[in-house]
């Protein structure tokens, strides 16, 4: 246990609820590893919590005994923040409760919840909000982080939707954060990440969705990608709310209604997703098939959880990852040039480039409304390196940075802080822009120690904000 002192130690096991790991413990290993391969790290003490009072100790003691502190929600971050070396690491995955009130559409949700167990949950009542595209994402790090997904088009960001928050703050204490409780710590923790304290329970407003949507995958040549990108640009202009559209160039999956030949291939993919309507969304989606001649598709009405887990099979855990990222208003001739060379030089078969489509409900919000300020971002680009060997480690890397070195002239400002790698601190303050000096007084207030600073951190100030 190195540095922690032993009697205080066996005093916090004997009056927590949960289950305390320790190295050398059976499932020590497994508890210490994250969704990307890449992080590998030891923590002195990992905490299964089974409610607010094991927060609450976990806080205490750690900061008691001058212990790094991680918190581990699904475990899914890039820049491995979930865990930490030679520290303390909270661990929610024996919480992951979704309670939902269909007649207010509340969601109350614990923060091990998964975007699976969440859809679950809300689905059953025909009701979703927006909440990321892959259902293994850990639901407490995407929403802290700005969240975006197929719905948010039509209904916001996450965080727009986030109705309070059960807050453990660095001191210990609990707190109740919302428009009209600590209004302050609730705009900061609305896209300010993990910085302000150790949120346990999380309340959504929630919105009629399917259980059917329209969605699938067009699949178009490589070939033919230019064609595909600039048409796509042009389409999503004028494109309703209802309608999300997200472009994908990779090696082709073996997706059954794709010829065998295409298979491992690069192609050029359209994702869609319509919330509204199915008949207004056929028409909506037409143009789409004639922006070249596809290899297939698969587009229907599908069950919107099914949709939320359509990507999981090139998103699994124990691959070694590695993002770059950018925001555009546009996506410029040269933003295509650059992706297109790239996507053509992929360093493993696993490695994607792909833009997320914003703006709809997401963009009619201020910008210093939440501490998410990146409201004119029209499109999310994360250039995903993915691969197994480490062997492969420099070439992978290299190839995501030099797409994020090669489009940066063309990026508008800020950056979607939950694509950030743990190699970007320094892109944490321009992230946040002019909301940057609030986040960083607010912080001074909760967290004036830095006890939370295994994230994208915000340092506390010392000075007031103007």
């Amino acid at each position: 246990m190195g540095q922690i002192d032993q009697a205080a130690w066996q005093a916090f096991q004997a009056d927590l609820r949960g289950e305390a790991i320790v190295p050398g413990d059976p499932g020590y290993d497994q508890a210490r590893t994250v969704w990307n391969a890449m992080i590998d790290r030891k923590p002195a003490a990992i905490v299964r919590c089974r409610g607010t009072a094991d927060v609450i100790q976990a806080v205490n003691f750690a900061r008691q005994q001058n212990l790094l502190l991680a918190v581990r929600g699904g475990g899914h971050n890039i820049a491995g923040n979930a865990v930490c070396t030679d520290g303390l690491v909270i661990d929610f995955s024996a919480m992951r409760s979704v309670q939902v009130d269909p007649q207010s559409r509340r969601a109350y949700v614990e923060p091990g919840a998964t975007l699976a167990d969440f859809d679950h949950e809300a689905q059953a009542f025909g009701l979703a909000t927006p909440l990321g595209i892959n259902s293994t994402t850990g639901v407490s790090g995407l929403t802290l982080g700005g969240g975006f997904g197929w719905l948010t088009r039509k209904h916001g960001l996450s965080i727009d939707n986030l109705i309070s928050a059960e807050v453990v703050t660095a001191d210990g204490q609990r707190i109740m954060a919302s428009r009209t409780e600590h209004p302050d710590l609730f705009w900061a923790l609305r896209g300010g990440g993990g910085n302000f304290g150790v949120v346990t329970r999380f309340e959504f407003q929630l919105h009629p969705v399917g259980p059917e949507v329209l969605a699938g995958l067009i699949v178009f040549p490589f070939a033919d990608a230019r064609r595909v990108l600039e048409q796509y640009r042009a389409f999503v202009q004028t494109m309703p709310d209802e309608l999300c559209v997200w472009a994908l160039l990779r090696p082709a999956p073996p997706l059954p209604f794709l010829p065998v030949e295409v298979h491992g291939q690069p192609v050029a993919v359209l994702a869609v997703c319509h919330a509204g309507d199915p008949a207004d969304g056929q028409r909506l989606i037409a143009p789409l098939r004639s922006f070249a001649k596809a290899h297939g598709e698969h587009l229907g009405m599908m069950p919107y959880r099914s949709w939320q887990q359509a990507f999981d099979p090139l998103l699994t855990a124990g691959a070694r990852n590695y993002w770059k990222t950018h925001n555009f208003t546009q996506l410029a001739d040269g933003v295509l040039d650059t992706i297109l060379q790239y996507a053509g030089q992929l360093p493993s078969g696993q490695c994607e480039i792909f833009i997320g489509l914003l703006g709809g409900a997401a963009g009619r919000i201020a910008p210093d409304a939440t501490a998410y300020t990146q409201r004119d971002a029209l499109f999310v680009m994360n250039v995903h390196a993915r691969w197994d060997s480490p062997g492969q480690d420099a070439a992978c890397r290299d190839w995501s940075r030099n797409i994020f070195r090669e489009t940066e002239r063309y990026a508008s400002d800020g950056a979607y802080v939950n694509f950030l790698t743990e190699d970007e601190a320094a892109r944490v303050a321009s992230a946040y822009g002019s909301n940057y000096v609030r986040l960083a007084h607010i912080k001074s207030l909760y967290d004036p120690g830095n006890t939370f600073r295994v994230n994208q951190n915000i340092a506390p100030s010392s000075s007031s904000p103007p």
